[in-house]
């Protein structure tokens, strides 16, 4: 699913003291006090140019180089040229776009044979892509659930999945971010109260960096007759046998799971993988996947042979975790431990406030190391963080610098 963690802003300018934000104000007016109230609380947000050059860094706009520990190129296979030259190879043949809904005219060989390939990697009968993980939620969880249905939704969900719970008009009850014994107690209060019932996870908390228990859930969920969806987008390609994910590390079924590929497949999309039935109805339903063109075919390619490479050299899954577990017995050793696994690859360094989150963040920049300052609203207030990325392209070296900076900076 995408984050914020690539786009370190720079320190807010002063508000402007004098804005009219009275109704009467201009469009502008109004929107740029609402600015001007987001640089206030240091949650001003600005895009900054970077190119991927080659492993681990990247270029920006000014020329700088800096270390990525902000991506979710998990693999490091984002800048790998063999799923560009899948790529290029078909964009020479056929050219970029589908050129249609996948419904109409826009449906390729090259989607058809990735979605095998991907319900091959998650043990389902089907796959369906989508455009990315936004659109895969908020289509997904529409078309499955409605107003006689019931949604019981982890606290710190990502925010599509927030998004897709609204849209599908369902009963929403939120249980404390991991409470398991808090969502049993939900689901038996509401007994026999509702057509069907959900209940909506992360496999990777994607801000956290813990892991959602899927045995003791699947089993709670058993219990009450309950179905389960699982948002596997920081999981897929890294966790379980051969990077099956979520369900195939903890040795459980799930009724769905969405999946994205531009983490740790390093290209760009998503998938819904389950049932034959769960995914015809999908295609028949999910509006975001009904009304938007086809993935482009060449996008598709790569994406496929991105699976095969992540199959062939599982040096890459060994690796990240080893990077991680370096990260977090770094940050142990001085005295701040990360939450989550002990080689959990998305590395929360908590902050707390917004300004100083940022001003870490622009330390670390000025020692050439580009690490995600997260603030609301992608984590609740208070919840301010620095979210350092594992991955396999990093160099023991590379990792042991970032600390190294971290103990001068925080």
């Amino acid at each position: 699913m995408p984050d914020l963690a690539a786009s370190v802003s720079p320190a807010p300018s002063p508000a402007p003291a004098t804005l009219d934000a009275s109704p009467d104000a201009s469009l502008d007016v109004q929107l740029s006090h609402e600015l001007a109230t987001l640089d206030d609380a240091g949650l001003r947000r600005r895009l900054r140019p970077l190119t991927r050059v080659a492993g681990a860094e990247l270029r920006a706009a000014d020329g700088v180089t800096l270390l990525d520990f902000a991506s979710n190129d998990y693999l490091g296979l984002a800048a790998d040229p063999r799923p560009a030259a899948a790529a290029a190879e078909l964009l020479a043949r056929e050219g970029l776009g589908a050129g249609a809904a996948r419904l109409i005219s826009g449906d390729h060989p090259a989607h058809h044979a990735l979605e095998e390939a991907l319900a091959a990697l998650k043990g389902t009968p089907r796959a369906l892509l989508f455009s990315s993980g936004w659109a895969a939620n908020a289509g997904a969880l529409p078309a499955l659930a409605g107003r006689e249905d019931a949604i019981y939704a982890d606290a710190l969900n990502h925010a599509s999945l927030i998004d897709g719970a609204r849209l599908s008009r369902a009963t929403v009850r939120v249980f404390p971010h991991g409470d398991l014994a808090a969502l049993d107690g939900m689901l038996h209060e509401d007994a026999s109260r509702f057509r069907r019932r959900w209940i909506v996870v992360e496999g990777v908390y994607s801000m956290d960096g813990d892991l959602c228990p899927l045995d003791a859930l699947v089993a709670i969920a058993r219990a009450h007759g309950a179905f389960t969806y699982v948002d596997d987008a920081h999981a897929t390609g890294v966790l379980g046998p051969d990077g099956r994910g979520s369900a195939a590390h903890w040795g459980v079924t799930v009724d769905v799971t969405v999946g994205t590929l531009g983490k740790a497949l390093g290209t760009a999309g998503a998938f819904v993988a389950g049932s034959a039935a769960l995914c015809d109805l999908l295609l028949h339903r999910a509006r975001s996947f009904v009304f938007t063109t086809g993935t482009p075919p060449a996008l598709a390619a790569a994406t496929l042979h991105a699976l095969a490479v992540a199959h062939d050299e599982p040096w890459r899954r060994t690796r990240v975790r080893a990077v991680a577990a370096r990260l977090r017995a770094g940050l142990a050793a001085m005295g701040r431990p990360a939450p989550g696994a002990p080689d959990g690859h998305v590395v929360p360094v908590p902050v707390g406030d917004p300004r100083a989150t940022l001003a870490v963040g622009e330390a670390l920049r000025a020692r050439g190391y580009l690490v995600g300052a997260i603030r609301p609203p992608t984590v609740p207030p208070g919840g301010s963080r620095l979210r350092v990325s594992a991955s396999a392209a990093h160099t023991d070296a590379q990792v042991d610098g970032l600390l190294a900076a971290l103990a001068e900076t925080l």
